[in-house]
């Protein structure tokens, strides 16, 4: 439910490398702010929260990326709690992929959110 606990972004980690997954969505990161963050055991963090630090630990998104995804990566944005927005080489060096993470307002949010994403 929340990477917002000590030793959850190792575990998400390991797991990427059980099922060899070079990529990975995260919703209701819960952390504040934006940037990206280095584990020990090599992945990159991509996160993208609420831009006050001193913001509530609620939504936000993060990409996790193995290092060949991390070697792929050409571009990244944070567009909010909601959205972030990695650009990627592939093999083919003319193709660019675009990967875009997002967190949906439940439907338990008011009228609002839903409006505003």
């Amino acid at each position: 439910m929340t990477m917002f606990q000590s030793g959850k972004a190792a575990e998400i980690a390991a797991e990427m490398q059980t099922y060899n997954t070079a990529m990975l969505g995260i919703s209701e990161t819960r952390w504040t702010q934006f940037g990206l963050k280095r584990l020990i055991s090599g992945e990159m963090i991509l996160f993208s929260g609420h831009e006050e630090e001193d913001a509530l630990h609620t939504e936000s998104v993060a990409l996790i990326l193995s290092r060949s995804a991390q070697k792929a990566l050409i571009v990244w944005k944070s567009h909010g709690p909601r959205i972030i927005k990695a650009a990627f080489r592939t093999k083919q060096k003319k193709i660019k992929v675009s990967i875009i993470q997002r967190y949906a307002p439940t439907n338990d949010s008011d009228e609002e959110d839903k409006h505003e994403f």
